[in-house]
């Protein structure tokens, strides 16, 4: 209970969007969040509880799956579930499509609230430790995630903005298989003494061609307005995890195939090893 009274406390008021009160809302879906994070830290010789932070766009996805596998860990994707919700079509779906397609910020009830039935399901499937990719993303909700379970490290990505604005446009998913590509082509020249960047396009098998879709929410306006609110929002998160030595911040040089290599090498990983040694930077 004092655990949940210092949470409610750090969370102060929050926009409901909910039809319940938001102080019920949170209440309840932080308890859960707690419960669930509990659990997972009980279990001796835990695994990783590593996060990602990072503009829209940035690749949190790409990284954290692959050091998922890597880890054996789970990667819970906060995107992944608001887009399951949605193609639910459940009681929320309507409302997190408005929030989504404008480029807005879901509430912290709703994230947290899909979070922690995540993290339950890795609970039954036995599974233990977590990446996380796209939480938190305000202070308020690193502060919640501080109260409840202790994370090892932040992985904050950075990329140029002509490039995170590109790579964006040029996201694919096939309606069929669900895979993620990219269509965009990036090759930016470098100037005052920066190096060039080239990403290629991650194109799709034969298969997925014709079945590409765009995420509604893939819009230069909807993109250039989720950038400006997460540069608002990120900066006290990064200080918040910086300050608590926590943070480690890369900046991608170029397409997956520099930056994987890169990217392990700053963590101490090796990609070869067959156990998959979890020895982080410190």
């Amino acid at each position: 209970m004092a655990v949940m009274n210092r949470l409610i406390q750090r969370c102060g008021s929050v926009r409901n969007l909910c039809t319940k009160s938001p102080e019920t809302d949170l209440r309840k879906v932080s308890s859960a969040l707690s419960s669930a994070l509990d659990e997972n830290s009980k279990v001796k010789g835990r695994n990783v509880h590593w996060v990602f932070l990072g503009c829209p766009g940035v690749g949190k996805g790409t990284y954290a799956a692959r050091l998922s596998k890597l880890l054996s860990v789970p990667h819970i994707s906060t995107g992944d579930l608001v887009r399951h919700e949605l193609d639910s079509r459940g009681p929320l779906s309507s409302q997190l499509a408005e929030i989504v397609n404008q480029g807005k910020l879901i509430s912290d009830e709703i994230i947290i609230d899909l979070l922690s039935k995540r993290l339950e399901d890795a609970q039954a499937k036995g599974e233990t430790g977590f990446i996380l990719d796209g939480f938190p993303r305000t202070l308020k909700q690193a502060e919640i995630l501080e109260g409840v379970t202790d994370i090892d490290l932040v992985i904050n990505l950075k990329l140029r903005v002509e490039a995170l604005i590109a790579k964006c446009l040029g996201r694919r998913i096939c309606s069929e298989c669900r895979g993620n590509y990219n269509v965009a082509s990036i090759d930016i020249k470098g100037e005052n003494g920066s190096p060039r960047m080239y990403m290629p396009p991650l194109l799709p098998p034969s298969q997925c061609e014709s079945k590409l879709i765009t995420r509604s929410d893939d819009t230069e306006e909807v993109v250039k307005e989720r950038l400006k609110i997460y540069n608002e929002l990120s900066r006290p998160v990064e200080e918040y995890y910086r300050s608590r030595g926590k943070l480690l911040e890369f900046d991608l040089p170029g397409g997956i195939p520099e930056s994987w290599s890169k990217l392990l090498q700053a963590l101490n990983l090796d990609d070869d090893d067959d156990e998959h040694k979890k020895t982080a930077a410190a």
